[in-house]
């Protein structure tokens, strides 16, 4: 078949024999370069040779290892082998609809060498760079290019040196460079996706050889105007860069719907974007996000000054009028808030605070577990849509006043310092004040399972159930065992209060500690490993001790007139800061009597058949579950089910930028310049301190093995990872900021910390000794 093909289009013709298989050039995965392509084959017997290499190379190592680490079964993807005439380029190179590098899809990317794309591809040569954006050249970088493949007349090719005049000559010419990104535009538009196209100049024509979908670019959130937007990371802010379900992103989109009705949540990859695009064309609105976003995040700061630079934001299209109807929707709520503030400074006694702020908790869940009672079907999820919609003005901010009096206090208290004893003196006192703060619930959480672990320690056979847990069997296991019914009665105690929590909180489909306690064993066994007997509460006590020692010094630094106003500052620092998490807690608390009231309505599907497994209703919206509920979703739903877990996976896979705009264009940011020895990784320190020891990198929390005297590498900390805090001497993380979870927990444990690092946890291998 093969050879009666080659009489029919030219015996004597050269060609090139490449693959194309089912599982190539996918929306998702390319798998580029994994089987073999053979050039300027000559001959019927090479021909022959050539399609059977090829069909061959399906079974390589590297397209084996490629196709397992992708989930793709072997037996399962086949093999076509493409035959074609041979182009002999004088150019060749390869295209980007869209910016590989930042995103960007109006940038057309052009990479350009002479001869056969071979030494390109294969790295042999840098080639020209040229970027086309809007129908301009807007960039040309010319390379310096050694070398060039040609064909020779009897098959196969031949690598020569170019003369040196050729050499550092541009490739393609302009008009050329114009002509094929007018190519790519129009290749772009027949399939509907951006395209990696390979292409060649030969004859005074192009030729287009091959054009696959770019499937490194990060889905960019749908925008309905024309005008540029930016998106900030929403999970880079809250430590948890993870891919969320579509429950979890669409209950995140209802709690900013108190402040506008403009959609800013927004959704891309799995992940949740908030649009700052208004605050950034407001000028003193645009500077305090600046301000904060340098205590939350330095990199992603850098991002938003870089950004915010540009002209599309130097000139607001806000009328007075705009900005007076925003600010009337904003008093009624804002101003009590800031009047509670600043009463918040003339409490009387602060210790107080804490157990007012958990009786208003208390008093919120009471009202919507009765309220919850009282409904039932797709109005449970009206209500609960209702109050999710309501939840910052209506609780989170009830609660957050008081960490927000604390940071008034801390912030005069800095300055104040600062005045007197310098910069660098008084972080050094803030940082021993800051230790052991009463009254936070996370370090309560990780004290707390330390006297799990200590009851543990008492009894062997408690601990050998804990090592051999798989899954939550131990729990029922440890009533046969000497200890286990005291150690199961403390841990029921333990997940009636905190059993709510998990790491990835913010997403309503992650399974909480009370239904999933194995969670919990990598942090027992931890502290079974790397600490004594109640050392954790000695270590708690000793920090309180150097905190009352530190805010003493402080005192004693002012004259006496302004000691009593010191004091009162240290007092509401010391008492009010120790509760930053009470509103993230008690969105937790909520989140979860929110999960539990719709995995009830979830069963009544089950039962009818809608739904295969309760905890499918998570790939839904909430609109989404109303209508199933009340038989109104349209579609098969075993499909969507199915497509929307598919979709999932595929975004856990995805790497979250940190600020993006509607362009898809990636802005990256610059870590801070700071002089450091050769080979050192910079990121923002959080947490003074100088350790040496063994890099344990953490990826997920069920794989915890943290010993003692080592260095927790993780991606990010929220508060589930609290309780390994106990254990490690340092901390590093890819993300993060002065003021995010796991730096204000280092200060508090007074752990050295240094977050913001990209890519700590590829770069570090687990094991290694670091400084």
């Amino acid at each position: 078949m093969i050879l009666s093909a080659l009489e029919t289009t030219g015996i004597r013709k050269a060609y090139a024999v490449r693959s194309s298989a089912t599982a190539e050039d996918l929306p998702t995965a390319s798998f580029a370069g994994q089987q073999d392509t053979y050039l300027n084959i000559c001959g019927s017997e090479s021909v022959l040779k050539a399609v059977q290499d090829c069909w061959a190379s399906l079974f390589t190592d590297r397209a084996i290892s490629y196709r397992a680490k992708n989930g793709f079964p072997h037996r399962s993807v086949f093999l076509s082998v493409v035959v074609q005439h041979m182009v002999f380029p004088e150019v060749s190179g390869i295209m980007f609809t869209a910016d590989p590098i930042t995103g960007h899809r109006n940038t057309i990317s052009i990479d350009a060498s002479y001869g056969l794309g071979e030494a390109l591809v294969s790295g042999l040569v840098t080639a020209d760079l040229y970027q086309v954006r809007s129908e301009q050249i807007i960039h040309k970088t010319i390379s310096k290019k050694k070398i060039a493949i040609y064909s020779v007349p009897e098959g196969g090719t031949v690598t020569q040196e170019l003369p040196l005049e050729r050499q550092e000559s541009q490739a393609l010419p302009d008009e050329r460079i114009l002509a094929l990104a007018q190519w790519g535009q129009k290749i772009e538009d027949y399939y509907g996706s951006e395209q990696d196209i390979e292409w060649a100049w030969a004859d005074e024509q192009f030729y287009i050889l091959q054009s696959r979908p770019i499937t490194s670019l990060y889905p960019v959130p749908k925008v309905t105007d024309d005008q540029l937007h930016v998106f900030l990371s929403f999970g880079h802010i809250q430590m948890m860069t993870d891919a969320m379900k579509p429950m979890g992103i669409s209950i995140m989109s209802k709690i900013t719907k108190f402040l506008t009705d403009l959609p800013i949540i927004r959704s891309a990859g799995g992940r949740v974007f908030a649009d700052v695009t208004n605050v950034l064309l407001v000028k003193p609105a645009r500077n305090r996000m600046l301000k904060i976003m340098r205590g939350m995040d330095e990199v992603l700061s850098s991002a938003l000054s870089e950004v915010s630079q540009r002209d599309e934001f130097r000139h607001s299209p806000f009328s007075k009028k705009d900005m007076a109807k925003f600010i009337r929707k904003l008093y009624p709520i804002l101003m009590p808030v800031a009047v509670k503030i600043i009463a918040n400074l003339r409490i009387r006694d602060p210790k107080k605070a804490k157990l007012h702020a958990e009786l208003l908790i208390e008093q919120i869940v009471k009202e919507q577990v009765e309220q919850l009672k009282a409904v039932s079907g797709a109005e449970t999820i009206r209500l609960i849509r209702r109050k999710i919609g309501r939840m910052a003005p209506d609780v989170l901010a009830k609660v957050a006043v008081y960490v927000a009096t604390g940071v008034i206090a801390s912030g005069t208290l800095e300055k104040a310092l600062k005045k007197k004893v310098g910069e660098e003196r008084t972080a050094s006192l803030l940082s021993q004040l800051y230790k052991s703060l009463p009254g936070n619930v996370t370090t309560e959480i990780g004290q707390k399972l330390g006297d799990l672990s200590d009851i543990a320690r008492k009894y062997p056979e408690v601990v050998r159930i804990l090592q051999e847990a798989k899954d939550n069997q131990f729990y029922k296991e440890l009533g046969t065992v000497q200890g286990g019914e005291e150690f199961k009665a403390a841990f029921d105690r333990f997940l009636e209060a905190y059993g709510m929590r998990c790491t990835g909180e913010i997403d309503i489909s992650r399974s909480r500690w009370r239904e999933d306690p194995s969670q919990l064993v990598p942090f027992i066994l931890s502290n079974l490993r790397t600490s004594s007997a109640r050392e954790h509460r000695e270590k708690f006590r000793k920090g309180e001790v150097e905190a009352e020692q530190a805010g003493k010094e402080i005192v004693s630094l002012f004259g006496f007139f302004e000691r009593r106003k010191v004091a009162r500052l240290v007092e509401l620092y010391r008492n009010l800061m120790g509760m930053r998490e009470h509103h993230k807690f008690t969105l937790v608390l909520l989140l979860d009597l929110y999960k539990r009231a719709m995995l009830q309505e979830a069963q009544t599907l089950v039962k009818k058949g809608v739904l295969a497994d309760e905890h499918d209703v998570f790939y839904f919206t909430l609109e989404e579950f109303i209508d199933l509920l009340e038989n109104r979703f349209s579609g098969d739903v075993t499909e969507f089910v199915e497509k929307r877990k598919e979709e999932y996976e595929r975004y856990q896979q995805l790497n979250p930028p940190r600020l993006m705009t509607s362009e898809g264009e990636i802005v990256t940011g610059k870590p801070r310049e700071v002089q450091a020895p050769e080979g050192s990784l910079v990121g923002t320190p959080v947490s003074a301190g100088v350790v040496e020891g063994v890099a344990r990198v953490i990826l997920r929390l069920e794989d915890a093995k943290l010993n003692a005297g080592e260095i927790l590498v993780a991606p990010y900390t929220d508060p589930g990872w609290t309780p390994l805090f106990t254990s490690a001497v340092g901390l590093i993380t890819e993300v993060g900021g002065m003021m995010t979870h796991g730096s204000v927990v280092a200060r508090e444990y007074g752990i050295p910390a240094v977050v913001g690092i990209e890519k700590a946890t590829e770069i570090i291998k687990d094991g290694s000794y670091i400084r």
